[in-house]
């Protein structure tokens, strides 16, 4: 048996030391383009709004240091309360409809045969990469409560549709339909998720008995629930960051100027008002780090939850 002098070891233990280094050296210079990305477009831009939070800035005029009073001044402004309690609101209808919407689209897709399936995802993922500045002009066009095609196809079925675009309990549930409209993203990662679930899992199902209702809740929902659990972080944060589709629809066009309810006030947009209308920057990023510590402790909730309901292999 052979054996390795101490001069051996020290030098294969210098060299895998060496490997290693060189091994990390590289792995950073790889990722050197994100990281310098991140420092510049988002660290450095995150530092600089914290510190104008703390300033009454217009960018007329030099900063001037106002210390918490932008924060207390949020905790007092009705329009903050209103615009928050719109985006809560519009977020806990949307992202349930999103999810339930996209994964029967997924379901449906899963039975389609191989060679048709690849042509009728792309047909679901085309809406999302329409503007979603298109979809908010689209939204007067279809949702218009006198000649819109939605109400017009009601009418044909004997439903006198209601006024969506200017009736305050109608706007956000036409805004919420409205995003249905691009589900196709959400689509494909519960298609992705379906196609991963062994077939074995619901063969085994069957001989015991299960109804299909049975494997879908027992056998589907838990193989699926990681791509569930993320789609509803991603949809959540989506929708509490809501601003192209309202903003053009209820403030960007001319046909929209007289509109004077702020059922579709959303936060963005009271903030964009704030810093681009009102050029209070400090104010507005004040209003930024209050929608970043609401969706840091929404998302530590959902993942907190998530252990009780989310499957992981391996585990």
């Amino acid at each position: 048996m052979s054996t390795v002098l101490p001069e051996q070891g020290s030098r294969i233990r210098s060299w895998v030391t060496g490997f290693r280094r060189r091994e990390t050296l590289a792995a950073y210079g790889f990722l050197s383009p994100w990281i310098i990305g991140f420092l510049v477009f988002m660290a450095a831009p995150m530092i600089a709004s914290l510190v104008l939070s703390l300033t009454d800035y217009d960018a007329l005029r030099p900063a001037n240091f106002v210390g918490m009073s932008n924060y207390q001044q949020l905790l007092l402004d009705p329009k903050v309360r209103v615009s928050l309690a719109n985006t809560l609101i519009y977020t806990v209808m949307m992202v349930p409809g999103t999810m339930v919407i996209a994964l029967a689209l997924a379901l449906l897709l899963a039975k389609v045969g191989r060679r048709s399936v690849g042509f009728f995802r792309t047909v679901f993922y085309l809406p999302v990469v329409t503007p979603k500045v298109a979809v908010g002009v689209l939204f007067l066009l279809l949702f218009n409560g006198q000649v819109g095609l939605i109400n017009s196809a009601l009418s044909l079925v004997g439903i006198h549709g209601p006024q969506w675009s200017t009736d305050p309990l109608w706007v956000k549930p036409g805004l919420v339909l409205m995003h249905l409209w691009a589900v196709g993203g959400t689509v494909v990662i519960y298609l992705a998720a379906l196609k991963n679930v062994p077939r074995d899992l619901y063969e085994a199902a069957t001989i015991d008995g299960a109804s299909a209702w049975q494997r879908f809740r027992r056998v589907t929902l838990p193989m699926i629930s990681g791509a569930l659990f993320f789609t509803f972080i991603v949809e959540t944060i989506a929708g509490l960051q809501t601003f192209d589709e309202a903003y053009a629809a209820f403030y960007g066009s001319a046909a929209s100027a007289t509109y004077s309810s702020d059922a579709a006030l959303f936060y963005l947009i009271y903030l964009f008002q704030q810093a681009f209308q009102f050029l209070h920057l400090g104010y507005a990023s004040a209003m930024a780090w209050l929608l970043f510590i609401v969706i840091i402790v929404i998302t530590a909730i959902q993942v907190r939850l998530s252990r009780r309901f989310v499957y992981y292999e391996g585990r």
